[in-house]
């Protein structure tokens, strides 16, 4: 019985003495033993997925965005995803704040990545004008960031199937946010009512043939890092989980914790935590997560009609993880 559990649960907290990283396996296809290498695939659409990154480049940003840029130069058809807090510690103040320079375009400078990047808001971001990063829109060419939240889908190679994306705002589905005193002005103009008439609306479409539904928020259901059975967790949790049921959508996307992780709760939907643009965080095992690393870097997500490759890429240019979702 004791083996058996053992491999179900295989749990292997990775130390490296250099910089103390910390990775959790808890998926038993994943072989440990082999180097390994980065799957290009040239026939799908593909989304490179940071969060929590703005810093002025400090705390390993600059590195993960230059892994970042060697690593999307290999993918043709691809996009950036950020989940959020994407200006530390408190957002930004108008469309000529410094930081959309030092923590934004002189950071991920690279050619590769003067592509579409859509951005969705953090707790962080809404420490200042949310809506300013919304009319930075109009500044930068690849900034997409339309409204707090959003619908945008994405076409496929070789199908007339598409894929939808929508990014929401999940500050104000936190009831705690409308008393705390650096979010709550913010959230208080913000109606959560039609924010989720907009998403049943968005995700109940049937006019259009969806190969993949995706749900891309700030604030993860689950968690195997410290916010595992927190107030906000909790909250999305309550708030979204009957959503995602509901809808059958195939993934949620987030960011909020300083680490990377792929969560398999029971259902349909698969959980992936994209939050270590900069910073990192403690991990641990919970019975959900298959992979959890407190560990620098970013994911990519390689969509087709049926299959979806994610590739988990720590600040070394590492694949550190990798997984499919077939449908």
């Amino acid at each position: 019985m004791y083996f058996r559990k053992l491999m179900c649960f295989i749990i292997l907290l990775a130390c490296c003495l250099s910089n103390k990283a910390q990775i959790i396996y808890q998926d038993t296809s994943w072989n440990t033993g082999i180097k390994q290498v980065l799957e290009v695939q040239k026939d799908a659409t593909h989304f490179i997925v940071i969060g929590d990154w703005g810093r002025n480049g400090a705390d390993h940003q600059q590195q993960v965005a230059e892994q970042m840029g060697k690593i999307a130069a290999q993918f043709n058809n691809r996009h950036i995803i950020s989940t959020g807090d994407n200006f530390y510690p408190q957002g930004v103040i108008s469309e000529q704040d410094p930081l959309f320079f030092f923590s934004f375009e002189n950071i991920y400078k690279d050619f590769a990545l003067q592509v579409d990047w859509y951005l969705i808001l953090g707790n962080h971001d809404y420490m200042a004008d949310p809506d300013v990063q919304v009319r930075y829109s109009k500044i930068s060419r690849r900034w997409k960031m339309p409204a707090r939240y959003y619908e945008k889908q994405f076409g496929m190679p070789g199908t007339k199937k598409k894929i939808l994306i929508a990014f929401i705002d999940t500050n104000p589905l936190i009831p705690e946010f409308y008393s705390n005193e650096l979010y709550g002005p913010n959230v208080k103009t913000q109606d959560t009512a039609k924010q989720k008439i907009w998403m049943e609306e968005v995700l109940s479409n049937k006019k259009e043939s969806f190969a993949w539904k995706i749900v891309v928020g700030h604030h993860p259901m689950y968690t195997a890092g410290g916010r595992t059975d927190n107030y906000d967790t909790k909250a999305i949790r309550n708030t979204l989980k009957p959503l995602l049921d509901k809808y059958e959508i195939d993934a949620y996307i987030s960011g909020h914790e300083h680490s990377l992780q792929y969560l398999k709760p029971a259902g349909k939907t698969h959980h992936f935590i994209s939050g270590a643009g900069s910073e990192r965080t403690p991990v641990k095992p919970i019975p959900e997560a298959k992979f959890a690393a407190s560990q620098y870097g970013f994911m990519i997500f390689s969509v087709k009609e049926n299959n979806c490759l994610i590739q988990v890429i720590d600040v070394n240019g590492n694949v550190i993880y990798r997984s499919s979702i077939t449908k």
